[in-house]
């Protein structure tokens, strides 16, 4: 970060400016999945079009004063299991224990912060699931942040040549060079892959995307009109991800993912064109199925053994996940009852 803060009125300026696009994203985004949701095919999705549903809320800082809020708009239907688009403004003070880690932060506790921050989960495992925020912070320096991700639930969509892969990068990558002397697209795509590595398995959580922080170039203008760019990009590229697979039966998935119980021995398969076989193996009766009832969005159905977790059936819907669940459990506690 390079620049100083500007005058008080320029700043407040700049603040209103940046409110009033995240509010605006967030409406044409919410605006976009709602009219998903009515065009998906009735042949696939028989139930009735849900529309977004917006809670305001508001927070106090760690002082207990006023310290702004947002809305939360919520969408719960026969297409997304459950997206997410949230807008907010936030102000107060750091607590002190936080004010070491933010930049700015030690000089002047104080801040402002305004953003837009969505992740939206299909019920189709053909349709990729997808993160996307971006932000402007303000302590005693002034910054942007944000960026993309996207989440194929299907493991053979998860490679780098899947054309939803293609279509995603080349619409941030189109972002980014827009404003390519503020905004390296290898540097946010590495960024990005870097950020969302789960290291405890060292793989990647999906395909990738960009990710920035701390975006002052000491151009506020062209840090502003880029990080519009992302969600304009954004706006544009993942409605044409869902439009192209939301049609596709979702029971062809079920290939992706075989389990098989003995007496002895439960076996976890996992086959996908294009990608190594991978199998786990347990002892059934040091197994622990993992799953939360009612089936609550993102809950997972996890087997447990040894302190060690396997996530299973994440391209099912969650009532056909919880399903699976029960009659796990049921041939589980068979296969430990039976004589031996």
């Amino acid at each position: 970060m390079t620049s100083c803060l500007p005058e008080q009125a320029q700043l407040e300026a700049r603040k209103e400016r940046a409110r009033t696009w995240f509010e605006r994203l967030r409406d044409d985004i919410c605006s976009a999945f709602e009219e998903l949701e009515r065009d998906a095919p009735n042949q696939r999705y028989q139930s009735t079009p849900a529309p977004f549903v917006r809670t305001p809320w508001t927070r106090t800082d760690h002082t207990g004063a006023p310290g702004g809020g947002g809305v939360m708009a919520m969408l719960r239907g026969r297409l997304f299991e459950k997206a997410g688009v949230h807008a907010s403004t936030v102000f107060g003070e750091f607590a002190p224990e936080f004010r070491k880690e933010i930049p700015g932060a030690q000089d002047d506790p104080r801040f402002w912060a305004s953003g837009i921050s969505l992740i939206a989960h299909p019920l189709n495992p053909h349709v990729p699931a997808v993160h996307m925020n971006t932000r402007f912070v303000v302590t005693s320096k002034a910054w942007f942040g944000g960026g993309a991700d996207l989440t194929p639930v299907l493991m053979a969509r998860r490679t780098q040549e899947d054309p939803d892969t293609k279509l995603f990068h080349a619409a941030l990558e189109a972002a980014c060079a827009a404003h390519a002397r503020i905004a390296p697209y290898n540097r946010f795509k590495t960024w990005c892959d870097d950020y969302f590595l789960l290291r405890h398995r060292n793989e990647p959580r999906g395909v990738g995307g960009i990710f920035f922080d701390w975006q002052d170039s000491g151009d506020w203008e062209a840090d502003f009109a880029f990080t519009q760019d992302v969600g304009r990009g954004f706006l544009g590229v993942y409605p044409e991800l869902v439009r192209r697979n939301y049609a596709t039966e979702r029971t062809s998935a079920q290939r992706e993912e075989h389990v098989v119980l003995t007496l002895s021995l439960l076996t976890i398969a996992r086959r996908a064109p294009k990608i190594a076989p991978r199998e786990f193996a347990f002892n059934p009766y040091w197994v622990r199925v993992d799953m939360a009832s009612p089936p609550q969005h993102g809950s997972q159905l996890t087997l447990w053994s040894h302190g060690k977790g396997i996530v299973l059936g994440s391209f099912l819907p969650p009532l056909e996940r919880a399903h699976f669940a029960e009659r796990l459990k049921s041939a589980l506690r068979d296969a430990r009852a039976a004589p031996v």
